[in-house]
């Protein structure tokens, strides 16, 4: 039944194709790209597309398909692991909070009110010292700022469901409380739970683009999409090839994600409650 919901819906269909394309050529940038991402003088420095490079050169030389091709794999791995990590971090704190309440609730969210306030750009800076400018740093940079907001999600969602029947009878026949946290709360809520994580890669995707696009993403000769996009900038009225593709890569990106989480909202979500569920 779900299945079939979601074969009819286009939004869906044409996100999966777009993100399935991107992820086979991220993952086979080596076998897809004519050159390496740091090969320089392949080409004349600066062309416009031409036959050979279909997506022009940059100042060195390098083929921008192929940087553009190794840049997905940083973008989205950085997209995908941060989220992951918010999810796994969000959701146990929220749902302690949620189900116990009392001091735990106070002492947890009082750390997440923390995490909230503290602004991006000052965490990317302190990692970045700390770390240097690698994934390490951007992946804990963005990490740390993204997990809270799963965190307030599942604290709301669990809030509503430790009153249900069923919680009750597992409390009546003796299931410890993280039997009943983890096998029966979290289960029945992993609709709103996918649905945020999919409006939550597209966001970090973003995050790392703007933090590269800034100066605190990772080390030439590596590159992200927002690395490209930050060295197409600087030329951006004489060669606008530079900073026209890595846009519009990260443009397709987030249009796919956010057809997949509405997509999904309307099938495992169709009350739309994440929006209120967050603010609460």
């Amino acid at each position: 039944m779900l299945n079939s919901k979601l074969l009819k819906n286009k939004r869906f269909i044409f996100s999966i194709l777009i993100l399935g394309i991107l992820c086979i050529f991220a993952i086979g940038a080596p076998f897809f790209a004519p050159f390496d991402y740091d090969a320089v003088s392949v080409g004349p420095n600066l062309s416009p597309p031409i036959k050979g490079f279909i997506m022009g050169t940059d100042v060195l030389g390098r083929d921008l398909y192929s940087r553009i091709l190794y840049g997905a794999r940083l973008s989205l791995a950085v997209g995908f692991c941060t989220a992951i990590f918010a999810l796994v971090m969000g959701t146990v704190t929220g749902a302690i909070a949620g189900y116990y309440g009392g001091k735990w609730d106070k002492i947890l969210m009082s750390i997440v009110d923390i995490f909230y306030i503290l602004p991006m750009l000052l965490l990317a800076i302190l990692f970045t010292l700390l770390f240097g400018r690698g994934f390490l740093g951007i992946f804990l940079a963005i990490g740390a700022t993204t997990w809270v907001t799963q965190a307030r999600l599942v604290r709301a969602l669990v809030m509503q469901a430790r009153e249900q029947p069923y919680v009750e009878a597992g409390r009546a026949i003796g299931l410890t409380h993280t039997k009943i946290i983890f096998k029966h709360i979290l289960p029945n809520l992993m609709g709103p739970m996918i649905v945020s994580l999919t409006f939550q890669i597209p966001n970090n995707i973003l995050t790392e683009s703007f933090l590269s696009f800034v100066g605190l993403g990772l080390q030439p000769p590596y590159s992200s999409w927002g690395t490209l996009a930050n060295e197409g900038f600087r030329g951006i009225q004489s060669y606008p090839h530079l900073m026209l593709f890595p846009g519009l890569a990260l443009f397709i990106t987030m249009l796919a994600f956010h057809f997949l989480g509405d997509a999904l909202r309307d099938v495992l979500d169709p009350k739309s409650s994440l929006g209120s569920s967050i603010g609460s």
